[in-house]
């Protein structure tokens, strides 16, 4: 689910962002957790899980409550939720990759965490600017 809605926040900073930066940023949030999303579906099948492919409400708020800001209001909530949620993120791909009980996940929670930690740093610079 968090995937999903990263993805769809990074359409929104793509379109709706008013610096370079925050597009910038928004086109690698697509790019990395479509990544991550296609090898999360291939780990949840092959364990016979399933994956939800559309948002819930709370997520899907989430995104329309940053869909109706534009220029650089817009960039200035979104840097700050992206901020919020990728610390909450690390916390727990940590968590997964530590404690976790199921071995593939646990690699894949800290195969995961270079990446949440470079967009967390992209953030809080973006923050900064």
């Amino acid at each position: 689910m968090g995937g999903l809605t990263e993805i769809a926040l990074g359409k929104l900073a793509v379109d709706k962002g008013s610096s370079d930066a925050v597009k910038q940023f928004g086109q690698k949030l697509i790019d990395d957790h479509t990544k991550a999303n296609d090898e999360f579906k291939q780990l949840a099948t092959a364990g016979g899980m399933k994956i939800p492919d559309e948002l819930d409400s709370k997520h899907q708020s989430r995104v329309d409550k940053l869909a109706k800001l534009s220029g650089a209001e817009f960039d200035k909530a979104f840097i700050k939720d992206q901020q919020k949620y990728h610390q909450q993120n690390m916390r727990d791909f940590q968590d997964e990759a530590k404690y976790g009980s199921v071995l593939q996940v646990k690699d894949l929670a800290s195969k995961s965490l270079p990446t949440l930690q470079q967009h967390l740093e992209l953030a809080k610079e973006l923050g900064k600017k």
